[in-house]
């Protein structure tokens, strides 16, 4: 999902899920680029500020999490 300043929250970003655990050791590690968003973020989801990120790090983070929510038959690899 795209966030362009939600309720004016100030955050351009992304908001993708995550791996089970991954949400807290990414805020922590990183709280300028990653953040709890509003909704989703009590279900793991994470939101990338995307003025923090390069374009190979975010590209990973949307294939991880699609690899997480596709169907099946869409997520094999030939």
């Amino acid at each position: 999902m795209f966030s362009n300043n939600h309720h004016n929250d100030g955050h351009i970003a992304v908001w993708v899920p995550a791996p089970p655990g991954m949400q807290p050791l990414l805020i922590k590690e990183n709280p300028r680029t990653y953040y709890t968003p509003p909704y989703v973020g009590v279900r793991g989801w994470i939101g990338i500020e995307l003025g923090n990120i390069d374009d190979e790090e975010l590209s990973l983070h949307i294939h991880e999490s699609w690899q997480m929510i596709a169907p099946k038959k869409l997520t094999v690899h030939r």
